[in-house]
């Protein structure tokens, strides 16, 4: 079954929250190491021509993802992921905030929540992202978020079908 018409990307102003919620055609297992496993995670978590750079993480309650999204000219964009709380394969919810290459953090930030459901065959992934701030909200969408985070998960269909051999 092909699921590209299955892709929700809604903004509500009014609780500062942007919902994402895409179904890939590929076994749970397989999505969740996607998301949770920085060598595979840099082989999609930015959209073309831009890379994903991993410097360090530690996928448990209290660890962390320090990443950069790279463009092609060499200019990094760092983020950090800080885990509060994780359900293997179920669930997993992080604060999520834009920082310089030290991990020096840029607040306000957003809190980001993973669920996951499916079988062998298909994967559900919801996604929330609360917004500490509408103003903080409105600048991320107005930076192109939908469209480049669009292209981002459009390269983990393609990384996941060809990992699934489909």
């Amino acid at each position: 079954m092909n699921h590209d018409s299955l892709f929700d990307f809604i903004v509500d102003k009014p609780t500062k929250t942007v919902s994402v919620s895409m179904t890939f055609d590929a076994g749970l297992a397989l999505v969740w190491d996607a998301f949770t496993k920085a060598e595979i995670l840099d082989q999609w978590y930015a959209p073309r021509p831009w890379t994903s750079k991993t410097k360090r993480m530690n996928f448990e309650v209290g660890g962390s993802r320090f990443y950069a999204m790279v463009s092609p000219e060499g200019q990094e964009m760092w983020s950090l992921q800080k885990y509060t709380s994780i359900t293997p394969k179920t669930n997993f919810k992080f604060f999520n905030a834009f920082a310089d290459k030290d991990e020096n953090l840029q607040l306000p930030g957003s809190d980001w929540d993973l669920a996951f459901t499916g079988d062998e065959e298909t994967t559900n992934v919801s996604i929330t992202i609360y917004n500490e701030s509408l103003e903080r909200m409105e600048k991320m969408i107005a930076m192109g978020f939908k469209e480049g985070f669009t292209a981002t998960l459009a390269n983990l269909r393609n990384l996941l079908a060809t990992q699934a051999g489909k």
